[in-house]
């Protein structure tokens, strides 16, 4: 790699739920690191602030990640430019319900945001995926830590866990690798509500190595390192982003 060499450059990025948080902060990553991002969500100002900010690099595409026809019509934008290289299904969100109060309804858009949006986005990125691509899912310590108030929650990431994994599989014998990354507490808009509880955020700092909690540019840069060259022989895991 020369100084002028970025890691990414001449990539085909797809970056989910870009419009804010997490999958904004990618965006910007994979930008800086050389890649084209197509960035989808259904936030189309936040779409058009990030087209602002980045400039070219972006395509925005307006993109409901639980719709497979949009869906399908965001990986076409990368099959006109070639093929997709890196996907990165980020899209999603949480909700608060004890158990015993949970609405149905809700419960079933988080799975439907979170798990089937997932399936989508990793169906039909393969689909237009260039062989030796990479995949990458955004799944939570929550996959595997439980919460009380947040099943609906936990329940999803851990099946984008499983799903990671068999994706893996299916997807080896082209040299596409699949992993997820686990973040613990990030701090985002999203989940800003943690802020407003007395005790939650030092408690989660209190269990953590590094005592603080991360910020979207310490996921951003996870995702760098699995869309890129150096993360070759990775597939099929879960990297923990926690403190």
């Amino acid at each position: 790699m020369t100084a002028t060499t970025r890691p990414l450059d001449g990539a085909i990025a797809l970056v989910t739920g870009a419009a804010s948080g997490i999958g904004h902060a990618i965006a910007h990553r994979f930008a800086a690191d050389g890649a084209t991002v197509i960035a989808a969500d259904i936030d189309d100002t936040g779409l058009a602030r990030l087209h602002e900010q980045i400039g070219a690099a972006v395509h925005p595409v307006h993109c409901d990640v639980t719709s497979e026809a949009e869906v399908e019509a965001a990986c076409a934008v990368a099959a006109g430019l070639g093929g997709l290289d890196i996907a990165v299904a980020n899209a999603g969100r949480g909700a608060f319900a004890p158990v015993v109060d949970h609405p149905l309804d809700e419960w079933r858009a988080i799975m439907d945001l979170c798990v089937t949006g997932v399936f989508l986005t990793v169906k039909h990125s393969a689909l237009v995926m260039r062989d030796g691509g990479s995949v990458i899912t955004i799944a939570s310590l929550n996959g595997t830590q439980p919460s009380a108030g947040m099943s609906a929650y936990c329940t999803a990431k851990a099946g984008v866990m499983m799903f990671t994994k068999v994706a893996a599989m299916e997807l080896g014998s082209r040299g596409i690798r699949v992993n997820a990354i686990a973040p613990g507490l990030v701090q985002t808009n999203a989940t800003g509500a943690f802020w407003m509880v007395p005790g939650v955020v030092e408690e989660f700092v209190d269990n953590t190595t590094l005592g603080r909690f991360a910020q979207p540019a310490d996921i951003a840069a996870a995702a760098a390192y699995l869309a890129g060259p150096d993360s070759s022989f990775v597939s099929g895991t879960v990297l923990a982003v926690d403190g």
